[in-house]
């Protein structure tokens, strides 16, 4: 069930990216702060160990390229969950249920968007790498120990979503999908992530900064 909600993802996003784009007269040489809060689901076998918790949250950039139409976005995103121990870890003496597993996954992902007036849609695509927090427990003279078990992963990241400008602030909602090349607890690792949230001009500050180390950017 995943593996055919990742293909039907995959070729929604291709469409959105293939789509007729107009001249795009908001984002030409912007960068844009974006932050958001949602909720993460796990899918298919992920779920036996994780499960969804209020909240998760997203911070990055969106970077017009020379054709505005075409940005990068690079992207932290903090997703936490439940978390039920499944197989025993050899190196503590508990079980951990009703736990709590965090991800910080850096998403490097380029994008398409297509305006029509101040309405923009986009998709976007790109690699993630990321740290995993698992909770473990040890009972030590009575009381139980609590420890977080960390591990890199690499992983990747595909989303949709859409925008609408008001005076000054975007306000906007996207879907995404992220798989995990590492597993949890034997099981693959891939989620449903959907945000809400807001997008703020910052190029004076980015034009304050490259002024400041020389490199015109912005001329």
């Amino acid at each position: 069930m995943g593996k055919l909600f990742a293909l039907f993802f995959a070729c929604l996003c291709m469409e959105t990216l293939s789509a007729q784009t107009e001249a795009d007269t908001i984002h030409y040489r912007k960068i844009y702060y974006l932050g958001g809060t949602g909720l993460s689901f796990p899918l298919g076998k992920t779920n036996e160990a994780l499960t969804t918790k209020l909240f998760s949250g997203s911070a990055g950039l969106d970077i017009a390229l020379k054709d505005p139409q075409y940005f990068l976005t690079p992207t932290l995103y903090m997703l936490t969950f439940g978390y039920d121990q499944l197989i025993p870890d050899p190196n503590y003496n508990h079980m951990i249920e009703n736990g709590r597993a965090s991800f910080y996954m850096l998403s490097l992902a380029a994008g398409k968007r297509k305006q029509v007036k101040r309405l923009n849609s986009y998709a976007y695509l790109g690699p993630a790498m990321g740290l995993i927090t698992e909770p473990r427990g040890d009972l030590v003279d009575g009381k139980i120990k609590m420890e977080n078990k960390r591990s890199f992963t690499v992983a990747g990241k595909m989303g949709i979503g859409s925008d609408y400008k008001f005076p000054g602030f975007f306000i906007g909602a996207e879907i995404g999908y992220l798989y995990n090349l590492k597993k949890i607890e034997g099981n693959p690792v891939h989620f449903l992530t959907i945000m809400v949230g807001l997008k703020s001009d910052i190029t004076r500050l980015s034009e304050k900064v490259t002024d400041v180390i020389g490199i015109d950017t912005y001329k």
